[in-house]
């Protein structure tokens, strides 16, 4: 996906190609939007769509999970060369006022630019009013929250967090199956037409929450970052061969360094793989020293 504040490391760090000379911010991994769908890469089901699976074979790829119209989860990788705009989400009882869908999210960062920063909720106690007259002064950027962050950290967004994500940042971004934002401040840059882009600021204050006071990085438990009624997400260091899930549930991988193989499939840094529920061969095997990953799945019903 290419985006303003794109760069290149997607192809530097991740080894994914890029078209020529485009700043490409998103690479969307496992989706499944009208817009945007994932494809079965090799074995028997090669070809379908993620939409395809999600509708007909639920039971045998993803097991018992809560029913939904398409597959909920969405996960990218973003890379932020420039700073995205200031934004917010919106929670599930404005998303279908406003004629959007709700998203809260999880970042991991894969890696980051001496003192880079994600920008998270507000510094200091603001009521809207104030906001308001923030934006009309053009000092929005002002009240956020900033948060100086290195490679390994973590962050939770739940919908209604005003959020950014600084410049020289590389992210594997887990979300609800949602792509509505609503942009607040766009730091007065121009697209490569001379345009600034579209703000949407009257959705934005119906949706972000003004007590959200200088939240902090996720830390983690173990080996568990986030458990949530909409994803669970861990990370792992592979020293030996080890099952991803129980039989009946599916996961994804995700790798993060060094490199791993399951069943018939090898990962290398920044590449997914969804394991089928009834899938035999569930041993994820290191094949380097150093393998991490992040281990996504959906919690039980």
């Amino acid at each position: 996906m290419e985006r303003v504040w794109g760069g290149r490391r997607l192809e530097s760090e991740f080894g994914k190609k890029l078209p020529p000379q485009k700043p490409i911010g998103e690479s969307w991994e496992i989706a499944d939007r009208p817009e945007a769908q994932s494809i079965v890469r090799n074995g028997p089901l090669r070809g379908k769509p993620l939409h395809e699976l999600w509708s007909q074979d639920r039971d045998e790829i993803f097991g018992d999970v809560p029913d939904a119209p398409r597959f909920p989860l969405l996960l990218k990788v973003l890379d932020a060369h420039d700073k995205l705009s200031l934004q917010v989400h919106p929670p599930e009882e404005v998303a279908s006022k406003l004629g959007g869908e709700p998203k809260t999210e999880f970042w991991y960062v894969a890696a980051a630019d001496p003192g880079a920063e994600l920008y998270l909720g507000f510094r200091e106690a603001i009521t809207r009013e104030q906001f308001e007259k923030a934006l009309r002064d053009g000092t929005a950027a002002d009240h956020v929250h900033k948060i100086r962050v290195t490679a390994g950290d973590a962050a939770f967004l739940p919908a209604g967090r005003f959020h950014a994500v600084g410049a020289g940042i590389l992210l594997i971004e887990i979300q609800q199956n949602s792509d509505t934002t609503y942009r607040v401040f766009d730091w007065n840059r121009l697209d490569d037409k001379g345009k600034q882009r579209q703000l949407h600021i009257d959705q934005a204050l119906q949706c972000i929450d003004f007590h959200d006071v200088r939240p902090q990085l996720v830390q983690p438990q173990g080996e568990l970052f986030l458990c949530d009624d909409l994803f669970e997400i861990q990370k792992w260091s592979l020293d030996s061969p080890r099952e991803i899930a129980p039989r009946s549930q599916f996961a994804i991988a995700c790798c993060l360094t060094g490199s791993l193989r399951c069943a018939d499939v090898d990962l290398r840094p920044g590449e997914f793989f969804l394991i089928p529920a009834e899938l035999e061969d569930r041993q994820l095997h290191p094949r380097t020293e150093g393998t991490t990953l992040l281990r996504i799945t959906i919690p039980k019903l």
